[in-house]
């Protein structure tokens, strides 16, 4: 089956002496592998489309059942470079997406946290809202998505306790806001260094309970740094 699907690639490692495979978010088949033929080779201009970050356009073969699939055409849909501009809006952007890749299942559509996910990375790239708020409200979404929303008032799970989301003067109230999911009415109230600090701890603390295999993401360790600050 021929798939035709907007998506944006996660992450990409050679394959073979010429190729290279791509993870992508697709709007319309969820997180898929693709296996890009000759994309390293000096005539293929394909390897700039699998860079992360990239917004494409994908044409492949779909085939069930299989690991990997064939790629057909790609174009770009967007470009978001002003994203690499600094360190703060590249780190946490760089999270977002291997938050992404670890906790989506293979081929299992999410086209309403794809959206989510278009609107947060275009979002930091024209610099309008504060990167921390975009982070966190990424953070919430992918939750709430996954089945796992938030609830303020429970914070007593097997084996865990949360920290007290309204802990800080405005954590609470920004939270429920984030909670939202109304990228264009992100919270306008101060966020100072405890709220930065509790609804740091608080998103992070439920995304590593709900989902096993986050403690290892090397890029959270940069990106709770620079949220903290």
């Amino acid at each position: 089956m021929i798939v035709h699907t907007p998506a944006i690639v996660l992450k990409s490692f050679p394959y073979g002496d010429t190729s290279i495979i791509a993870r992508c978010f697709s709007q319309d088949k969820g997180k898929i592998s693709l296996i890009i033929k000759g994309a390293r080779s000096k005539r293929s201009p394909k390897s700039a489309h699998f860079q992360p970050l990239s917004y494409i356009d994908l044409i492949y073969n779909h085939k069930p059942n299989r690991d990997l699939h064939i790629l057909s055409k790609v174009n770009f849909r967007e470009f978001w470079p002003r994203i690499l501009d600094d360190l703060r809006t590249i780190t946490l952007s760089m999270a977002i997406l291997e938050l992404t890749e670890k906790t989506l299942s293979d081929e299992d559509p999410h086209p309403d946290l794809f959206s989510v996910l278009v609107g947060v990375l275009r979002a930091l790239n024209e610099k309008k809202s504060d990167p921390n708020l975009l982070f966190w409200f990424y953070e919430c979404a992918l939750l709430t998505h996954l089945g796992f929303q938030p609830n303020l008032d429970i914070r007593e799970f097997p084996g865990l306790t949360l920290p007290n989301p309204n802990g800080g003067p405005n954590s609470g109230v920004i939270l429920s806001s984030l909670l939202a999911e109304d990228i264009a009415n992100l919270p306008k109230d101060k966020v100072t260094q405890r709220d930065r600090t509790i609804i740091s701890d608080y998103l992070w603390s439920l995304l590593r309970y709900h989902f096993d295999n986050l403690a290892k993401i090397k890029s959270m360790d940069v990106a709770r740094k620079i949220l903290a600050e």
